[in-house]
This record gives structure tokens, sequence and C-alpha cells, in this order.
């Protein structure tokens, strides 16, 4: 019975290649929790199919959705399953995605091992992201072809590329987009809304969730701001404490924010 095994057991059973990359031990650590519920899971990349079926066995009482660019057999690959659902189109397709997303609704995992293209893997995550369920999981597996310029990736920059490794880097400054000490700060699409990433070895998972705990160090992206406040109302002297925080440090602040600009345009680093 495959309700009893656990994820890497049911894997070799299929034969699925994310047994060979080392994925079904991660995986199993944060789904088996969850694997008796009812959840709607949608995988991006179909192939051969060994991993909807992997993920129909293990997830027996959820909807596995799985899309592919390519038409696929579904009656060769055996994925006339009840809980199996199966569509044909692009990752990046918006039209596509929507069409998905107002049939299925919100998703409670989504698994990016589709083309695996830097283009594919970021507009995939900006156009499905939005439609994880809070505490949902957001996967993407092979980020190894962030390094590969083959696939748009970068192995001659690994800091300052535009690679989706780099993209989804950036993004854990949205867990602590609250503590930025810059007054001129403009919030991002992300702010608030992730509440943990997590890199392994050629794979990321990206928790969704309200992240909205505010700073104890700044007010409103401002240092200045909560000095200022704190110290002024625990010890008075507000007069003494507004030319040292509201004038000498703003103005400090706007100066290294002048030279880290000035810095990034003479290195290229936009």
């Amino acid at each position: 019975m495959t309700a009893t095994k656990n994820l890497t057991s049911i894997a070799e059973i299929y034969k699925t290649d994310k047994l060979d990359h080392g994925y079904t031990a991660v995986y199993e650590k944060y789904f088996q929790n969850i694997r008796d519920q009812k959840l709607q899971i949608l995988e991006i990349g179909i192939a051969d199919g060994k991993s909807l079926l992997m993920w129909s066995d293990y997830f027996k009482n959820s909807t596995i959705i799985g899309i592919d660019i390519h038409k696929i057999d579904i009656q060769e690959k055996k994925l006339e399953r009840s809980n199996i659902k199966v569509h044909r189109g692009s990752q990046s397709d918006e039209k596509f995605i929507n069409k998905l997303i107002n049939q299925y609704g919100n998703f409670d995992i989504i698994i990016d091992d589709g083309s695996h293209l830097k283009k594919d893997v970021i507009k995939s995550f900006h156009l499905l992201f939005p439609h994880l369920n809070n505490d949902g999981l957001y996967v993407v597996e092979d980020i190894q072809t962030s390094y590969n310029h083959f696939f748009g990736g970068n192995p001659f920059d690994l800091k300052y590329s535009d690679s989706h490794m780099n993209f989804f880097k950036h993004l854990t400054d949205r867990l602590n987009y609250q503590e930025i000490a810059n007054p001129f700060y403009i919030s991002r699409m992300y702010d608030a809304k992730i509440t943990n990433i997590s890199f392994y070895h050629n794979l990321v998972f990206v928790r969704k969730g309200v992240n909205d705990k505010l700073s104890k160090e700044v007010l409103n992206h401002s240092y200045e701001d909560m000095k200022f406040n704190e110290k002024s109302s625990r010890l008075g002297k507000s007069t003494r404490y507004y030319f040292k925080y509201k004038v000498f440090y703003k103005i400090y602040t706007f100066f290294f924010m002048i030279l880290s600009m000035l810095k990034r345009l003479l290195l290229l680093r936009f």
C-alpha cells in the first residue's frame, strides 16, 4: 500500500528523476505532515508523467494538476486517475495561466519543474505566486541552470547577474523589508508576503504568508525617526535630539545614499 510508504519509496516505484536528484528526501520534510490533507497541487512540467503518478499516490486526497507545453498522451503515460488533471500550455503564457487559475482557484503547493529557463522561471513565479494560499509552498527545481548561460543563467557573474538564482536570493530581503533603514525605500511586490525561503542543492522553497511584523530599530524605514522618538519620549530634551537625529543623522544618511548610488553607477550595478 503506497499510503504507508514514504515519498522516496513511492519515487522508487515510478523511477522518477526526483529520486536521482535527491529531491524526495527534502520534499518529505515539508510534506509528511500534510500528505493526508485535501490540497491543490500544481506541477509545471510533466515529461514522462512519473512525478505526477508519485504525487498522486503520496497525496491521495489531493488534486494533482500537471501542465506541459507539449501534448501529453494520458493513456500512454498511465495518467488516467481521478485525482490527476492534465493541461497543455506554456508556464509563461499569461492567458493560459489565468484560465488555469479561473478553473482551480488558488493552490497549496506549486512545483516548477518546467523549462528551467530564467525568463520562464521568473515569469511563472510572478504569475502564480499571488495565487498560492497562505502557508503554501512554491518550489523551483533544477536551479542549477542559473549557472548555465545556455539556460539564460550566468556562470561568470554570480553575485550581480540577473539570473533566476539571484532573483530568489534578492527575495530574502523581502523577509526583512521592515528593517531597511532607507527613508527613501520604495515598497516591493513581495513585501509582507513571504515568511521563509530555503535553499537546497538545486532546489528553492518559498513559503507564502503574512510577514508584517514592525521593526524595533526603524520607524517607516527611518532609524533617525525611531531614535528621536525613543530618546525624546524617555529623556525629554526634544530640541537637542531633534538636531542630532532629525538633522545631523539625516544628512549623514542622505550623503551615504548618494555615495552608494555613485558606487553602483561606477561599477555598472543597476
